[in-house]
């Protein structure tokens, strides 16, 4: 508040960067040159009066105060008025010449003449081709269709219009041929309706003896021709309607109209007298535009910081989606069972080779028992020409004393068996055991 209040209003020029525009339609930028730069902002119901779109790198010029965003400890510049510098240099031009002339004197209101109230003749200063004199006609016949109209016909547009503006203005005086002057020009840029701004009009609209009214352009357009002539109208059309009196409206309410005006006029004005007394008492306390301002711009750092939030945690969830998907390709079941399939193989080429290398050592071992087998085998023995006997009982004899004469026995041999009854039975070492074969035995029913 102390540097809103502490600084009056200002002009800045420079190059606009950083421009953003929220949803919320106010616009933050910076406007910097070669040496400094500062922070601006312009709320929506501003920007909306803006000529032009703004963009990055344009050259700017900018009206307005230094206020303080009091959530970041930041000055800043906040803007009532922008404009391109090309349209600047026309305004710094026009600004000057206001002052000079404001310093002379010529728009005080002293000099201001007022408008007859039934003028016999209108002059009109202003294209003959263009539609300000065809609006103003049109009003002029409506309003009053007795009253006598000169047109002095003169260029509104280019370097030859603003001395034969002022010529005619010379020539209406001298003449003296009407009561009142509209002179007009319809819509333009600045660069258009400058003739209206140059001194010699000035000074010729300043010199004229004849009541004048200013009609250039549309309302929001201000020349110095309107600052320095009697009246200024809004438009050709407004201007035509000052000066012309209404007749069927004048001869039928005018007297009523005066006397009620002038009460009603002393009541309102004491009503917003007192009205204004009032709000100016509340706005001292506490200026509403300065809190909606800080409210406005904290609601947008806000929505700017909601959107970061945002962002960031997108940009989390995206990261951890991306970690667990690395995780389960690592633990997914497919790879195991690949993983497992190789150790299968693996072990199924182990245990193969386990097994024939099993198979050729019992192989080994199985050759190796045979030929132990092969030598103690008692049919080896036999081969060499022994023989088993056994008695009738299948018992091995391997004593004589086994056996008993007239007992039957057999005899295992290499090849085939005999079978013999014992005739005799000896022992010791000269002893023998006699043997008789079954078909040599007389009796073998013995």
């Amino acid at each position: 508040m102390l540097l809103e209040r502490g600084l009056p209003s200002l002009w800045i020029e420079g190059e606009l960067s950083n421009l953003s525009r929220p949803s919320s339609g106010h616009w933050y930028f910076s406007l910097k040159d070669e040496a400094a730069q500062i922070r601006c902002a312009m709320f929506r119901q501003r920007n909306l009066l803006a000529r032009f779109t703004p963009k990055d790198g344009m050259h700017v010029q900018a009206r307005g105060r230094v206020s303080l965003y009091e959530p970041r400890g930041d000055y800043q510049f906040i803007l009532d008025y922008i404009e391109e510098a090309g349209e600047g240099a026309l305004r710094r031009k026009f600004e000057v010449l206001k002052a000079k002339l404001a310093a002379e004197g010529l728009f005080n209101t002293e000099h201001k003449r007022a408008l007859p109230r039934f003028p016999r003749r209108i002059g009109v200063i202003t294209s003959p081709t263009g539609a300000a004199v065809r609006d103003i006609l049109h009003v002029l016949k409506r309003r009053f269709c007795t009253i006598p109209i000169l047109i002095y016909p003169v260029q509104v547009q280019g370097a030859a219009a603003a001395p034969q503006i002022a010529s005619a203005i010379r020539l209406a005086c001298a003449r003296a041929d009407c009561d009142v002057l509209i002179l007009a020009r319809g819509g333009g840029s600045l660069e258009d309706l400058w003739a209206f701004n140059e001194e010699v009009v000035a000074r010729a609209i300043h010199a004229c003896t004849i009541p004048l009214v200013s009609g250039v352009g549309h309302e929001v357009d201000f020349t110095i021709a309107d600052f320095v002539a009697d009246v200024r109208a809004p438009t050709p059309s407004g201007a035509a309607e000052l000066v012309a009196p209404d007749c069927a409206e004048w001869s039928r309410a005018l007297k009523l109209m005066g006397r009620r005006l002038s009460g009603a006029l002393r009541r309102l004005l004491n009503e917003r007298t007192q009205r204004f007394s009032w709000l100016q008492r509340r706005l001292a306390q506490r200026d509403p535009r300065a809190e909606l301002r800080q409210h406005a711009q904290r609601t947008d750092e806000l929505e700017r910081r909601l959107l970061q939030s945002v962002r960031h945690l997108l940009a989390a969830r995206r990261s951890v989606v991306l970690h667990l998907g690395a995780q389960l390709r690592q633990h997914s079941p497919a790879l195991r069972v690949t993983a497992a399939s190789g150790r299968l193989a693996l072990a199924r080429t182990a245990l193969e080779a386990a097994i024939a290398s099993r198979l050729q050592e019992l192989k080994r071992r199985l050759g190796f028992a045979a030929g132990m087998l092969d030598a103690f085998s008692p049919l080896a023995t036999l081969d060499r020409g022994y023989a088993i006997v056994t008695d009738d009982k299948g018992h091995v004899v391997t004593a004589s004393t086994s056996v008993a004469a007239g007992q039957r026995i057999r005899a295992r041999l290499a090849k085939g068996e005999i079978q013999a009854r014992v005739e005799f039975v000896t022992t010791g070492e000269n002893r023998q055991l006699t043997l008789l074969d079954d078909d040599n035995d007389p009796d073998p029913h013995k």
